[in-house]
């Protein structure tokens, strides 16, 4: 029934069929207008990470905003007039953007030694560097040896400054992140009822819609303050950096991989296809398959409202090379049928090409799709979207390889065409094929040092989250965070929270004062609470902090009580301390204590940054030994302090990874092994068929952890992928061995057939998809490159494996029985 309805409808109607194909090309050309990126950081958190939760609370108590840095180094010195007046012009144009709330630079930071006034006094009557009257010469030094600024907006050699330029805070963005946090917390909870579902969604849509429109400013707002900052570079070299500026460009790159990605890919197909069949027709009819899923798609995306993200930015490539796979093995196989039955008429030709290859390919498709469904483990929601989306995309793809290309051949193929090439000679797979049937020392001998180095390598991966080594040295993304951390102190944040023991209060009866009395309290809290005990934890743990060679600059209410006991000569006590509080001027308190000391909490944040530009820092170690030695060394509790920032987020969706990657791989082995089963029903093909691609994958994060190359967000789905991709060979090859063996009975003649037929289609959609994946290398995003590189040489790899230890163990096992006494 099924049969019928096909030939009725591609091969008997093949125009109908284009031309309802060319409707939803049209449909898709339209919603595609709807397809968007995005970059923002939040794309690469775990949803509902209770570290985010707790961040986002300590950024709203300390005043945290969001911020861009420039790194400023003049021509000359900034004791020199010029200088000031210089940077003066730019903070002054700076502040005159829309959208910049505050500028800080080195001629805003308060002199406390350039007089020699009391210290209350120089306290409310502070001067900067741009004071006329100052001493400059003695105001640059005094920033230059200060505990809270050195390092910070100046660099110890006082060659380089850092320009903090916070952004006024989004309100709106902020409240939708709140309603976003509040439903996904009633979703995790079950608590959603179906209208508050159905408003999910809608707020979902508008939230989107509202980042996109974000996104849109904060592009046009980079582009504002590179404008300015090419205007005044010419006295001084600057450096833009932050992470607005970050997920601008990253942006960029997004959009840059996808065009060259696609087009590479493209083109480097036209050559492959040109090199196989030597035909214009046999060129164009496989890329018009190729270039319709990818349009199909890229509408469909639209249409759904999903956005690429870095991590999915090569699905285009990924479509093409898979989809090319496909049309290359109907294309051979149509070929070989027209060449071996030449009484076959065009359309007979085409239906059964399409019967014998349908199995195979759909077979091909889930195994693969299985693989990328195994992405939804990850808890990560851009790696989920990829998963999802390549298994839509592969859906697609099969759909217009059955539909539009058998049309197409049924169109414009003749027999003129049909004899483009010998389909039978292919010295590459005939030295295979000789190499499989004799050499079975050789063959097991290396498998098994493949798999003890695969075993050897694998038991070094780790993950890293090294965040500047993932772009090009040549990017202003790496210079810009290379320059904070050399001369400014550190790119990445940390913070490591103090909680001090909350005294139990008296319980008193309520009576008409008590409110009054609790208010009283609250204004009175600070009087008491600058204890010397406090301060000398505080400055204990920002001591430790600063000792540790992997971190840069230390900021904490230490700093400031270091500055006012070098002003006063003389250690602070607990009462001096609160008068001093009391006294400094609001503006002043706001800038330097405000953001490290909550009173009304009972805590301290010692603000830290990480030199995330060092070659052997491993960040995971660096949390642990942070939170064993606080414990154990300082004499914390467990309860008296909490790590948080930047670093932990990362580090843990990296770890997430890790951990989720053995049950991503043992799904994915699972599933293609049922699926072989289901498809030869026999156990025996079902493990011959998987074991050349798994040790394949293996190998190739073996390589990966002997190169000591850290896994990341990329790389850690190269071997269930891989596996996914390369197990199509086994199956287009087993189930072409079934067919043939059937008729030939011969288990080493029907080698050498499946060596000259499916083998070449196998060689010639590995080489396809190998130097495809090698496309990648032109991404300014570092582990797409190594993703392209990987996953390359694994795939070059399983081709050898499939062509060769497949083949063998089908020789050793015999799985379709013994060979028959004709």
């Amino acid at each position: 029934m099924i049969n019928e309805i096909y030939k009725k409808f591609v091969i008997d109607f093949p125009k109908v069929t284009l031309f309802l194909i060319s409707l939803l090309i049209a449909f898709s050309l339209y919603h595609s207008k709807n397809f968007n990126l995005d970059a923002s950081s939040d794309a690469l958190i775990l949803e509902g990470d209770q570290d985010l939760k707790y961040l986002r609370k300590i950024n709203q108590r300390y005043g945290s905003k969001e911020f861009l840095v420039l790194t400023y180094s003049p021509v000359v010195s900034f004791e020199e007039k010029e200088t000031i007046l210089n940077l003066q012009l730019l903070k002054s144009k700076i502040e005159k953007l829309s959208w910049v709330d505050s500028v800080i630079t080195v001629i805003d930071v308060p002199l406390l030694k350039s007089t020699d006034e009391s210290l209350m006094e120089r306290l409310r009557n502070y001067k900067t560097l741009s004071h006329p009257e100052i001493d400059r010469k003695r105001g640059f030094e005094e920033i230059v040896n200060s505990p809270i600024y050195k390092n910070y907006v100046i660099s110890e050699d006082g060659k380089t400054s850092g320009i903090v330029v916070y952004l006024k805070k989004d309100e709106r963005l902020a409240e939708y992140i709140k309603i976003k946090d509040k439903y996904y917390n009633q979703s995790l909870e079950g608590k959603l009822t179906k209208s508050e579902r159905i408003n999910y969604k809608k707020f979902l849509k508008e939230y989107e819609e509202y980042k996109n429109l974000y996104n849109t400013r904060n592009h046009q707002n980079i582009s504002e303050i590179r404008d300015v900052i090419d205007k005044y570079g010419e006295n001084a070299k600057i450096h833009l950096g932050g992470i607005p500026m970050i997920a601008n460009d990253m942006m960029s790159y997004i959009k840059s991989d996808i065009i060259v990605f696609g087009i590479g890919v493209f083109l480097f197909i036209i050559l492959t296809l040109w090199v196989v069949f030597r035909n214009i027709k046999w060129v164009i009819m496989p890329l018009l398959g190729c270039a319709t899923s990818v349009i199909m798609m890229i509408g469909l995306l639209g249409l759904i409202g999903w956005k690429v993200t870095v991590i999915s930015s090569n699905f285009i490539a990924l479509m093409l090379i898979l989809n090319m796979a496909m049309n290359i093995h109907v294309t051979v196989r149509f070929l070989q049928l027209k060449k071996e039955f030449s009484q076959l008429s065009k359309s007979e030709a085409v239906l059964e090409t399409s019967k014998k290859m349908f199995m195979p390919i759909l077979y091909t498709v889930l195994t693969t799709i299985c693989a990328f469904l195994s992405l939804l483990f990850s808890g990560i929601k851009p790696i989920i979207d990829f998963g999802w989306m390549m298994t839509m995309g592969l859906s697609v793809s099969i759909l217009v390889t059955f539909l539009l290309l058998p049309s197409l051949l049924t169109l414009f193929s003749s027999d003129e065409d049909i004899n483009v090439k010998d389909t039978e000679k292919s010295k590459i797979t005939y030295a295979l094929g000789n190499f499989a049937k004799n050499s079975k020392v050789l063959i097991f001998g290396a498998t098994f040092i493949v798999l003890i180095l695969s075993i050897v390598g694998i038991s070094k991966l780790e993950v890293e989250n090294s965040f500047i080594n993932y772009f090009d040295k040549e990017t202003e993304i790496y210079q810009g965070m290379k320059k904070i951390d050399d001369d400014l102190g550190g790119t990445t944040p940390l913070d490591i929270i103090i909680k001090f023991p909350i005294k139990k209060k008296i319980e008193k009866e309520d009576d008409e004062f008590s409110e009054w009395e609790e208010e009283e309290d609250n204004q009175n809290k600070a009087k008491y609470w600058f204890t010397r005990d406090k301060m000398d934890k505080i400055i204990k743990v920002h001591d430790y902090l600063d000792s540790l060679p992997e971190i840069g600059k230390v900021l904490s209410f230490g700093s400031i009580l270091r500055v006012a006991e070098d002003l006063n000569k003389k250690e602070l006590q607990s009462l001096e301390i609160a008068v001093l509080y009391s006294k400094i001027p609001d503006e002043l308190k706001k800038e330097i204590i405000s953001p490290y000391i909550s009173v009304a909490e009972d805590e301290a944040r010692i603000s830290v940054r990480i030199k995330d530009s060092l070659q052997d820092l491993r960040r995971n170690d660096l949390i642990k030994k942070i939170n064993t030695d606080l414990n154990t060394q300082l004499d914390l509790g467990k309860d008296e302090y909490k790590m948080t920032g930047v670093l932990i987020l990362f580090n843990n969706l990296l770890q997430s990874l890790f951990k989720s990657q053995i049950l991503t791989l043992g799904i994915v082995m699972l599933g293609i092994s049922a699926m072989f089963f289901i498809l030869f029903r026999n156990l025996i093909i079902s493990f011959i068929g998987v074991v050349p691609n798994f040790i394949a994958a293996f190998f190739i994060l073996g390589i990966i952890g002997l190169m000591n190359i850290p896994l990341d967000m990329m790389t850690i789905t190269i071997a269930a992928i891989t596996i996914g991709i390369a197990v199509d060979n086994s199956i287009h090859y087993i189930y072409r061995f079934k067919e043939e063996f059937s008729k030939i009975n011969d288990y080493e003649k029907t080698l050498d057939r499946c060596h000259s037929t499916v083998g070449i289609a196998i060689l010639n959609t590995s080489i396809t998809i190998v130097f495809g994946f090698s496309i990648l290398i032109l991404s300014n995003f570092i582990p797409t490159i190594y993703f392209g590189v990987f996953t390359g040489i694994a795939m070059l790899l399983a081709l050898i494996s499939v062509l060769t230890l497949l083949p063998k163990l089908i020789l050793v096992f015999k799985p379709f029985g013994p060979k028959k006494i004709m």
